[in-house]
Protein backbone atom coordinates (compact mmCIF):
# COMPACT_ATOMS: atom_id res chain seq x y z
CA UNK A 1 0.00 0.00 0.00
CA UNK A 2 1.41 3.64 -0.91
CA UNK A 3 1.58 4.97 2.85
CA UNK A 4 1.37 8.87 1.29
CA UNK A 5 -2.33 7.80 -0.07
CA UNK A 6 -3.30 5.75 3.09
CA UNK A 7 -2.58 9.20 5.53
CA UNK A 8 -0.16 12.45 4.89
CA UNK A 9 1.17 13.01 7.88
CA UNK A 10 0.34 16.17 9.97
CA UNK A 11 2.81 18.22 11.64
CA UNK A 12 5.68 16.07 10.68
CA UNK A 13 8.59 17.92 11.43
CA UNK A 14 6.98 19.66 14.42
CA UNK A 15 6.07 16.93 16.41
CA UNK A 16 8.59 15.19 16.06
CA UNK A 17 11.06 17.45 16.68
CA UNK A 18 9.41 18.13 20.13
CA UNK A 19 10.34 14.88 20.90
CA UNK A 20 14.05 15.75 21.17
CA UNK A 21 15.20 12.52 20.35
CA UNK A 22 17.96 10.97 21.84
CA UNK A 23 19.76 8.27 19.27
CA UNK A 24 19.78 5.33 21.50
CA UNK A 25 16.08 6.24 23.20
CA UNK A 26 13.20 4.25 23.51
CA UNK A 27 10.28 5.83 21.68
CA UNK A 28 6.51 4.83 21.35
CA UNK A 29 3.86 6.12 18.10
CA UNK A 30 0.60 5.23 19.24
CA UNK A 31 -1.05 6.40 16.15
CA UNK A 32 0.94 3.89 13.32
CA UNK A 33 -1.38 4.85 10.98
CA UNK A 34 0.76 5.16 7.62
CA UNK A 35 3.90 4.91 8.97
CA UNK A 36 5.28 8.97 8.49
CA UNK A 37 5.66 9.60 12.02
CA UNK A 38 7.14 6.59 12.64
CA UNK A 39 9.67 6.51 9.82
CA UNK A 40 10.64 9.83 10.81
CA UNK A 41 11.48 9.05 14.27
CA UNK A 42 12.74 5.65 13.29
CA UNK A 43 15.64 7.65 11.07
CA UNK A 44 16.60 9.69 13.67
CA UNK A 45 17.53 6.53 15.96
CA UNK A 46 20.63 4.96 15.94
CA UNK A 47 20.97 1.91 18.64
CA UNK A 48 17.36 2.86 19.92
CA UNK A 49 13.78 1.31 19.53
CA UNK A 50 10.55 2.38 18.51
CA UNK A 51 7.44 1.08 19.26
CA UNK A 52 4.24 1.99 17.48
CA UNK A 53 0.73 0.88 17.76
CA UNK A 54 -2.44 0.66 15.94
CA UNK A 55 -5.61 -1.59 16.19
CA UNK A 56 -6.62 -1.50 12.11
CA UNK A 57 -5.60 -3.84 10.20
CA UNK A 58 -5.30 -1.87 7.32
CA UNK A 59 -2.34 0.13 9.23
CA UNK A 60 -0.46 -3.09 9.78
CA UNK A 61 -0.34 -3.44 5.89
CA UNK A 62 2.09 -0.61 6.04
CA UNK A 63 4.41 -1.69 8.50
CA UNK A 64 8.06 -1.92 7.20
CA UNK A 65 10.07 -4.30 9.76
CA UNK A 66 13.10 -3.40 10.52
CA UNK A 67 16.00 -3.25 13.30
CA UNK A 68 15.15 -1.60 16.37
CA UNK A 69 10.90 -1.38 15.03
CA UNK A 70 8.24 -3.30 16.92
CA UNK A 71 4.46 -3.26 15.51
CA UNK A 72 1.89 -3.79 18.27
CA UNK A 73 -1.62 -3.89 16.67
CA UNK A 74 -3.56 -3.52 19.82
CA UNK A 75 -5.79 -0.04 21.25
CA UNK A 76 -2.96 2.30 22.77
CA UNK A 77 -4.97 2.02 25.91
CA UNK A 78 -3.42 -0.53 27.01
CA UNK A 79 -0.24 0.93 26.15
CA UNK A 80 1.13 0.30 29.66
CA UNK A 81 0.59 -3.66 29.25
CA UNK A 82 2.31 -4.16 25.93
CA UNK A 83 5.02 -2.04 27.60
CA UNK A 84 5.85 -4.40 30.37
CA UNK A 85 5.03 -7.34 27.95
CA UNK A 86 8.39 -6.30 25.95
CA UNK A 87 9.86 -5.63 29.09
CA UNK A 88 10.06 -1.71 28.68
CA UNK A 89 9.92 0.03 32.39
CA UNK A 90 10.88 3.83 30.62
CA UNK A 91 10.65 5.32 27.63
CA UNK A 92 12.37 8.57 26.38
CA UNK A 93 9.39 10.15 24.20
CA UNK A 94 5.84 9.04 23.63
CA UNK A 95 4.10 10.72 19.78
CA UNK A 96 0.30 10.52 19.25
CA UNK A 97 -1.54 11.78 16.21
CA UNK A 98 -5.11 11.89 17.60
CA UNK A 99 -7.17 12.23 14.65
CA UNK A 100 -8.85 9.98 11.84
CA UNK A 101 -6.79 9.46 9.07
CA UNK A 102 -7.37 10.26 5.56
CA UNK A 103 -7.36 6.60 4.62
CA UNK A 104 -10.35 6.13 6.89
CA UNK A 105 -12.67 8.97 5.58
CA UNK A 106 -11.96 7.99 1.84
CA UNK A 107 -12.95 4.26 2.05
CA UNK A 108 -16.40 3.76 1.40
CA UNK A 109 -16.68 0.74 3.21
CA UNK A 110 -15.94 2.09 6.82
CA UNK A 111 -18.79 4.48 7.54
CA UNK A 112 -16.77 7.11 9.01
CA UNK A 113 -17.87 9.57 6.11
CA UNK A 114 -20.66 11.23 5.01
CA UNK A 115 -19.92 11.72 1.76
CA UNK A 116 -20.60 7.87 0.89
CA UNK A 117 -23.19 5.48 1.16
CA UNK A 118 -21.79 3.08 3.19
CA UNK A 119 -23.00 0.63 6.50
CA UNK A 120 -22.97 2.68 9.17
CA UNK A 121 -19.84 0.93 11.08
CA UNK A 122 -16.82 3.62 12.17
CA UNK A 123 -15.22 1.14 14.46
CA UNK A 124 -11.50 1.47 14.20
CA UNK A 125 -11.22 -2.18 15.26
CA UNK A 126 -13.34 -4.25 13.04
CA UNK A 127 -12.93 -7.34 14.72
CA UNK A 128 -15.07 -6.38 17.52
CA UNK A 129 -17.29 -4.19 19.34
CA UNK A 130 -20.79 -1.94 18.70
CA UNK A 131 -21.45 -0.56 15.15
CA UNK A 132 -22.40 3.51 15.12
CA UNK A 133 -25.64 1.53 13.27
CA UNK A 134 -25.83 -1.07 17.06
CA UNK A 135 -25.76 2.86 18.79
CA UNK A 136 -28.42 4.44 16.75
CA UNK A 137 -30.57 1.53 16.77
CA UNK A 138 -30.43 0.21 20.39
CA UNK A 139 -29.60 2.97 23.04
CA UNK A 140 -32.60 5.17 24.09
CA UNK A 141 -33.62 8.94 22.73
CA UNK A 142 -31.66 10.63 25.84
CA UNK A 143 -28.63 8.30 25.85
CA UNK A 144 -28.28 9.60 22.07
CA UNK A 145 -28.84 12.67 22.92
CA UNK A 146 -26.32 12.81 25.51
CA UNK A 147 -23.61 11.93 23.24
CA UNK A 148 -24.11 14.08 20.64
CA UNK A 149 -24.57 16.97 23.23
CA UNK A 150 -21.08 15.70 24.95
CA UNK A 151 -18.81 14.38 21.61
CA UNK A 152 -20.17 16.79 19.00
CA UNK A 153 -21.44 19.85 20.60
CA UNK A 154 -24.56 19.57 18.79
CA UNK A 155 -27.20 22.45 20.06
CA UNK A 156 -29.81 20.79 19.01
CA UNK A 157 -29.42 17.12 19.95
CA UNK A 158 -32.49 16.25 21.36
CA UNK A 159 -33.99 17.29 18.10
CA UNK A 160 -31.87 14.96 16.38
CA UNK A 161 -32.25 12.10 18.73
CA UNK A 162 -35.76 12.43 18.79
CA UNK A 163 -35.43 12.26 14.91
CA UNK A 164 -33.57 9.38 14.80
CA UNK A 165 -35.61 7.49 17.58
CA UNK A 166 -39.08 8.15 15.58
CA UNK A 167 -37.24 7.03 11.85
CA UNK A 168 -36.17 3.80 13.39
CA UNK A 169 -39.47 2.94 14.50
CA UNK A 170 -40.29 2.31 11.17
CA UNK A 171 -37.32 0.58 10.06
CA UNK A 172 -33.71 -0.24 11.07
CA UNK A 173 -31.03 2.64 10.42
CA UNK A 174 -28.25 0.85 9.02
CA UNK A 175 -26.43 2.88 6.35
CA UNK A 176 -25.01 6.43 6.38
CA UNK A 177 -27.43 7.82 3.85
CA UNK A 178 -30.32 6.20 6.25
CA UNK A 179 -29.14 8.70 9.22
CA UNK A 180 -28.54 11.35 7.31
CA UNK A 181 -32.27 10.73 5.96
CA UNK A 182 -33.47 10.15 9.09
CA UNK A 183 -31.73 13.44 10.56
CA UNK A 184 -33.26 15.39 8.00
CA UNK A 185 -36.42 14.42 8.63
CA UNK A 186 -36.84 12.18 5.39
CA UNK A 187 -36.77 15.84 3.57
CA UNK A 188 -33.80 17.11 1.45
CA UNK A 189 -32.46 19.88 3.51
CA UNK A 190 -35.10 20.63 6.65
CA UNK A 191 -35.59 18.93 9.32
CA UNK A 192 -33.50 18.83 12.58
CA UNK A 193 -30.59 21.13 10.88
CA UNK A 194 -30.70 24.21 8.31
CA UNK A 195 -29.18 23.67 5.10
CA UNK A 196 -26.68 26.64 5.16
CA UNK A 197 -24.84 24.45 8.10
CA UNK A 198 -25.84 20.88 7.14
CA UNK A 199 -22.12 19.84 6.41
CA UNK A 200 -21.01 21.19 9.70
CA UNK A 201 -23.46 19.80 11.78
CA UNK A 202 -23.18 16.60 10.13
CA UNK A 203 -19.58 16.32 10.50
CA UNK A 204 -20.44 16.68 14.19
CA UNK A 205 -22.95 14.48 14.41
CA UNK A 206 -20.72 11.12 12.79
CA UNK A 207 -17.55 12.80 15.21
CA UNK A 208 -19.63 11.78 18.20
CA UNK A 209 -20.79 8.75 17.05
CA UNK A 210 -17.12 7.84 15.93
CA UNK A 211 -16.35 8.52 19.57
CA UNK A 212 -18.63 6.80 21.21
CA UNK A 213 -17.98 3.28 18.50
CA UNK A 214 -14.68 3.69 19.63
CA UNK A 215 -14.06 4.64 23.37
CA UNK A 216 -11.63 7.66 22.16
CA UNK A 217 -12.11 9.79 25.44
CA UNK A 218 -11.87 6.64 27.56
CA UNK A 219 -8.84 4.96 25.79
CA UNK A 220 -7.00 8.77 25.65
CA UNK A 221 -7.40 9.09 28.94
CA UNK A 222 -5.77 5.48 29.74
CA UNK A 223 -3.09 6.08 27.54
CA UNK A 224 -2.10 9.89 28.77
CA UNK A 225 -1.73 7.91 32.37
CA UNK A 226 0.35 5.53 31.21
CA UNK A 227 2.12 7.87 29.30
CA UNK A 228 2.95 10.00 32.95
CA UNK A 229 3.88 6.49 34.33
CA UNK A 230 6.53 5.56 31.48
CA UNK A 231 7.89 8.94 31.02
CA UNK A 232 11.94 9.22 32.07
CA UNK A 233 12.78 11.94 33.65
CA UNK A 234 13.37 14.43 30.61
CA UNK A 235 10.98 12.51 28.41
CA UNK A 236 8.55 14.12 25.86
CA UNK A 237 4.79 14.38 25.32
CA UNK A 238 3.81 15.47 21.44
CA UNK A 239 0.40 15.53 20.78
CA UNK A 240 -1.84 16.36 17.93
CA UNK A 241 -5.16 17.47 18.68
CA UNK A 242 -8.38 17.89 16.10
CA UNK A 243 -11.37 18.92 18.18
CA UNK A 244 -11.97 20.88 21.46
CA UNK A 245 -12.41 17.45 23.77
CA UNK A 246 -9.07 15.57 23.06
CA UNK A 247 -7.28 19.41 23.07
CA UNK A 248 -8.71 20.21 26.47
CA UNK A 249 -7.68 16.40 28.18
CA UNK A 250 -4.26 17.01 27.04
CA UNK A 251 -3.78 20.53 27.93
CA UNK A 252 -5.27 19.02 31.31
CA UNK A 253 -2.77 16.84 31.90
CA UNK A 254 -0.02 18.61 30.61
CA UNK A 255 -0.64 21.79 33.10
CA UNK A 256 -2.26 19.44 35.96
CA UNK A 257 -1.07 16.10 35.67
CA UNK A 258 -5.12 15.00 35.35
CA UNK A 259 -7.54 15.04 32.93
CA UNK A 260 -9.90 16.60 34.45
CA UNK A 261 -7.49 19.62 35.26
CA UNK A 262 -7.59 19.78 38.82
CA UNK A 263 -5.14 21.74 40.35
CA UNK A 264 -2.84 20.71 42.81
CA UNK A 265 -0.83 23.32 44.61
CA UNK A 266 2.03 23.28 47.13
CA UNK A 267 2.96 25.05 50.18
CA UNK A 268 3.99 28.13 48.18
CA UNK A 269 0.82 28.09 46.16
CA UNK A 270 2.70 26.75 43.12
CA UNK A 271 1.02 24.12 41.12
CA UNK A 272 1.93 20.61 41.52
CA UNK A 273 2.32 19.09 37.78
CA UNK A 274 4.37 16.29 36.52
CA UNK A 275 4.87 17.63 33.54
CA UNK A 276 7.24 21.22 32.09
CA UNK A 277 5.31 23.02 28.82
CA UNK A 278 7.28 23.19 26.16
CA UNK A 279 5.24 25.59 23.83
CA UNK A 280 3.25 27.62 26.32
CA UNK A 281 0.91 28.40 23.41
CA UNK A 282 -0.42 25.91 20.58
CA UNK A 283 1.62 25.19 17.37
CA UNK A 284 -0.54 25.19 14.15
CA UNK A 285 0.43 24.15 11.01
CA UNK A 286 1.85 26.34 8.44
CA UNK A 287 -0.58 28.09 5.40
CA UNK A 288 1.37 26.41 3.17
CA UNK A 289 0.70 22.89 4.58
CA UNK A 290 -2.78 23.69 5.53
CA UNK A 291 -3.32 24.06 1.86
CA UNK A 292 -1.24 21.23 0.66
CA UNK A 293 -3.27 19.02 3.60
CA UNK A 294 -7.15 20.08 4.17
CA UNK A 295 -6.89 17.81 6.84
CA UNK A 296 -4.62 19.81 9.40
CA UNK A 297 -6.52 22.92 9.38
CA UNK A 298 -8.18 21.64 12.62
CA UNK A 299 -4.66 20.64 14.27
CA UNK A 300 -3.09 21.37 17.48
CA UNK A 301 0.06 20.64 18.66
CA UNK A 302 1.11 20.54 22.31
CA UNK A 303 4.25 19.14 23.69
CA UNK A 304 5.41 19.09 27.41
CA UNK A 305 8.39 17.47 29.12
CA UNK A 306 8.22 15.13 32.12
CA UNK A 307 10.09 16.76 35.26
Amino acid sequence: MNCELYHTPVLLQESVDGLAIKPEGVYVDVTFGGGGHSREILSRLNGGHLYSFDQDADAESNVEPQEGFTFVRSNFRYLKNWMRYHGVEQIDGLLADLGVSSHHFDDESRGFSFRFDAPLDMRMNKRAGMTAADIVNDYEEARLADIFYLYGEVKNSRRVASMLVRARQKQPIRSTLDFINAVRGGQTVTGAMAESREKKEMARLFQALRIEVNHEMDALREMLQATTELLRPGGRLSVITYHSLEDRMVKNVMKTGNAEGRKVQDFYGKIETPYRLINNKVILPSQQEQERNPRSRSAKLRIAEKC
